[in-house]
């Protein structure tokens, strides 16, 4: 078969190539170039972005022994995820730009272009497995290194283009993929996990957005009381639960902290409050994508809320393009725009984006 690999320049993208290759497939490593000026990004311990990596996915890709190219990428990128990224703060959600990344431009514009140009497949090293079920479906299921597990930005691809990859790490551990690396004679061995947003340069997401969306302004108010309890510059530097650089200088009656609330992007109104406050058990969700068929009537099975947090006991309901989820396990500081994705045991159903989470009126 002939396998389109994207490689990033980090050590799991090197092995998973390397394992095509090994499976006997006809494998050709590619390196998306996502950045229209990759010095502004961050270097170091990225591994996907930066001109070091692109060095180190060519480098890698000599070692294999494959042909290896560089596709620019970097407009569509900036189109699909680093603006819709910069649109969601805007309106006061938080939005999972690697998910954006997946849905959009690996398994949509990536792929596109590979099938165009006669491959059958594109491999990556997320860790996720791929299995045949009765059906004679795709599905996708977590991976066997929970700690390691990518599923849930996943989560947004649809049945075709699950056709159409290749997961090789879905079955193993990353320090056994870091010594089979080595064994390999690859350089990126022990590069560092990349972590947290690639097109931030410094990782001060509040300073970039101010950089681009400007200067805001508006008011700290506490939910219980209504008491105003400060101002901020700029409520896209806020997110749901978050709890640190809320600079409110009075403190709770009670002395706990508190956390965000809610984001009023209109008025620039962030409101505060308890922990407490914070437990949702109903979640809405739109613009599902289903990895398969979407559940038929209500569904018990698991949702997970964000990309590395644990699994919630939930009854899911799909009417038309809307997803209501009643959670048995109640969860805190969900935020708008976040995913929630859906599982039965460990295969993947799909996923929704979060409009809205409330408590049950017992809770409110």
């Amino acid at each position: 078969m002939r396998v389109l690999a994207a490689m990033s320049g980090g050590v799991d993208s090197a092995v998973a190539a390397a394992r095509a290759v090994e499976a006997g497939h006809e494998v050709t490593g590619i390196h998306l170039a996502l950045s229209r000026n990759p010095q502004s990004y961050r270097t170091g311990a990225r591994g996907c972005c930066t001109v070091e990596d692109a060095n180190d996915a060519r480098r890698a890709a000599d070692a294999i022994g494959i042909p290896f190219y560089v596709w620019d990428m970097s407009e569509r990128f900036h189109e699909d995820v680093v603006e819709d990224f910069i649109e969601e703060y805007a309106a006061g959600r938080t939005p999972n730009p690697c998910l954006r990344c997946n849905e959009r431009i690996k398994f949509a514009a990536v792929l596109d272009r590979a099938i165009a140009l006669g491959f059958e497949a594109v491999a990556t090293g997320h860790y996720a497995r791929l299995a045949t079920e009765a059906d004679g479906t795709v599905g996708l299921h977590r991976a066997a290194d929970r700690g390691k597990d990518q599923s849930y930005v996943l989560g947004v691809l649809t049945q075709e283009q699950l056709r159409h990859a290749l997961f090789p790490l879905g079955d193993s551990h990353k320090e056994d993929v870091r010594a089979e690396a080595e064994s390999r004679g690859l350089q990126v061995a022990r590069k560092p996990d990349s972590h947290d947003i690639c097109f931030i340069p410094d990782g001060d997401t509040g300073g970039w957005l101010q950089d681009r969306l400007g200067v805001g302004s508006g008011e700290i108010v506490d939910r219980a009381s209504g008491d105003v309890l400060g101002t901020h510059d700029g409520a896209y530097r806020f997110t749901v639960g978050q709890r640190r650089g809320l600079r409110i200088g009075t403190p709770a009656a009670d002395g706990r902290p508190r956390f965000v609330l809610d984001i009023e992007p209109v008025s620039g109104t962030v409101t505060v409050g308890s922990r407490e406050q914070l437990t949702v058990d109903r979640i809405e969700g739109v613009t599902p994508r289903w990895c398969g068929l979407p559940p038929a009537g209500p569904m018990r099975g698991t949702v997970q809320l964000r990309a590395h947090g644990s699994e919630h006991r939930a009854v899911v309901t799909v009417t038309a393009d809307q997803v209501a989820v009643e959670l048995l396990d109640a969860a805190q500081g969900i935020a708008p725009g976040q995913a929630a994705v859906v599982y039965d045991g460990t295969r993947v159903l799909g996923s929704c984006t979060i409009r809205s989470s409330r408590p049950t009126p017992a809770r409110a």
